[in-house]
């Protein structure tokens, strides 16, 4: 029976239905790290656990590290060691290489976390991806944009999901992010060449450094895009023609970039752009689950459960490939105006002419204070076997709901 331990900083929803996920396989003892005590679990769930450990920060590996040591003298051998938050990425694989714990080694987590090194790993393999520029002095940045021409993108080296993402459109505006920001050695800027195009994901499931199955998204419209302008709604297609002819090159470029990078056995999500010209570049790729609801989107497209898909993956190794039965789509409710939610509008006729291909759904409340993110204050899941269906109802719902703020 192995004992594997999951790594989170708080008991977000999403960490506790991983948790949930990970203490339902059978024959598997679960402890679980993180910077809230026990009882903040649901008791029935904290009771299922073979222990737990708190720690201030469990980002930091020397405090993971304390915390593995501890959990080992109550429980015996640690067989695997877990997480799926993006910063936890290479503390944790520090940590398996100090316990000799199998997972993914501290220099491929690297790859996946530094952008800057991703880029140059990827470019070296030939796989096509966004021209950068670490930028540690302000004579770096300037060469770059003379290289590429603006817009670029700024972002920080380990960043993940858009967070302190900004287009830059002019020497004014690199002027000021240079003079906001200082770059140097120790906090240096990523800065990208603006791709155009229609952005997508790529996720992918690899067992012994092979791709066994994959999944694709459409981003309708960026996320970046998203974040300039609040009145935006945003929207995610999982189409059902997952392995359409038209998605083969993203195949191939991304086994060729997970080969490049050192993947062996996880999942991965990969942000990618298809341009104009109908040429692709990868903009970065992560070594975890998506985010976004898109793990939900895969689970009711297959009709399965991929987050435990997922933990079986990271505790045993295994996973069942899924059939693909419908297409999926999401759409996210961002508040219209200043302040906190004060109406949601328009929710009696989405439920009258879409309501029947609703699965999931987390509506914005009265009081709620808006996330500033490109997810917004709440989402509805839709899904159909038809992919135009599902576009047309995401296009119903976007039109037509509105989240009042005040």
């Amino acid at each position: 029976m192995p004992t594997a331990l999951f790594a989170c900083p708080i008991f977000s929803p999403a960490a506790v239905q991983m948790i949930e996920a990970a203490a339902s396989l059978p024959d598997v003892r679960l402890g679980v790290v993180a910077q809230q005590p026990l009882s903040a679990l649901p008791a029935p769930l904290a009771a299922r656990l073979a222990g737990h450990w708190q720690v201030r920060d469990v980002t930091d590996a020397r405090q993971l590290a304390d915390a593995v040591q501890g959990l080992q003298r109550q429980l015996g051998g640690i067989d695997r060691l877990f997480g799926a938050f993006e910063q936890l990425q290479v503390p944790l694989a520090e940590v398996r290489e100090q316990f000799g714990i199998p997972g993914m080694p501290a220099a491929v987590a690297r790859r996946f976390r530094d952008k800057a090194l991703m880029k140059e790993t990827l470019r070296a393999a030939s796989v096509p991806v966004a021209r950068h520029q670490l930028v540690t002095r302000d004579e770096q940045a300037w060469a770059f944009v003379r290289e590429v021409g603006f817009p670029v993108v700024a972002k920080p080296p380990a960043g993940a999901g858009a967070r302190n993402t900004e287009r830059l459109e002019d020497s004014a505006a690199l002027e000021h992010l240079l003079r906001e920001q200082h770059p140097g050695p120790q906090h240096p800027v990523l800065l990208e060449e603006f791709l155009s195009g229609r952005e997508h994901s790529l996720e992918t499931v690899s067992i012994g450094g092979r791709a066994v199955w994959h999944s694709i998204t459409h981003y309708d419209p960026t996320p970046l895009e998203v974040l300039e302008h609040p009145w935006i709604q945003w929207s995610v297609v999982l189409p059902r023609e997952v392995d359409d002819a038209r998605y083969g090159d993203i195949r191939a470029v991304g086994d060729a970039a997970l080969q490049a990078l050192g993947m062996d056995t996880g999942v991965s999500h990969c942000e990618w752009f298809r341009r104009a010209d109908g040429t692709l570049a990868i903009s970065e790729i992560a070594a975890r689950p998506p985010g976004a609801q898109i793990t939900t989107m895969i689970s009711r497209a297959h009709d399965i459960d991929f987050v435990k898909a997922w933990t079986e993956l990271q505790i045993h190794g295994t996973f069942a490939i899924p059939t693909r039965k419908y297409a999926v789509g999401c759409a996210y409710l961002r508040g219209q105006g200043r302040g906190v939610v004060t109406a949601l509008e328009g929710l009696d006729v989405v439920a009258r002419d879409v309501g029947a291909l609703v699965t999931d759904y987390r509506l914005p409340t009265p009081g709620q204070t808006p996330t500033g993110s490109y997810e917004g204050e709440g989402f509805i899941i839709l899904r159909h076997p038809d992919t135009d269906v599902v576009v047309r109802a995401l296009r119903r719902v976007i039109s037509t709901l509105r989240v009042r703020l005040g």
